[in-house]
């Protein structure tokens, strides 16, 4: 299972692998507050693209065309995530303000169309 969270929002066991996907830190947490994560900056948009978003919502939807372009180009970064995400929780974890509009949901959204899909034909022929 995939969800995000806010690297502000306090994080715990119902969480699972928390992994930060900024490529900055979060402004103004410790590694101590911020609790146990893995900090995945190549999972996060390059710094140009980030730079360009600005978090300007008029921009979202050419973002994630462009964030899914480089993630395509990239797959053993986030293959471990959705790997992890298969077999329990994984908590894609961000700092910008805007809750709706960052890589974390665009990731997630990335993510969620490259889970395998079991057909009916395989549950019929027994091999599932």
């Amino acid at each position: 299972m995939l969800q995000v969270k806010r690297a502000y929002e306090s994080l715990g066991p119902d969480d699972g692998w928390c992994v930060l996907v900024d490529r900055l830190w979060p402004r103004g947490l410790s590694k101590a507050q911020l609790g146990p994560v893995t900090w995945m900056k190549d999972a996060a948009p390059s710094a140009e693209l980030r730079r360009w978003f600005k978090h300007d919502e008029d921009k979202w939807g050419e973002f994630r065309n462009r964030y899914f372009a480089e993630l395509d180009r990239k797959p053993e970064i986030w293959r471990p995530i959705l790997v992890a995400a298969q077999l329990g929780t994984v908590t894609l974890v961000y700092g910008a303000r805007d809750t709706d509009h960052n890589n974390a949901v665009a990731l997630k959204q990335y993510l969620e169309t490259r889970r395998p899909r079991h057909t009916g034909a395989l549950r019929r022929s027994g091999s599932v």
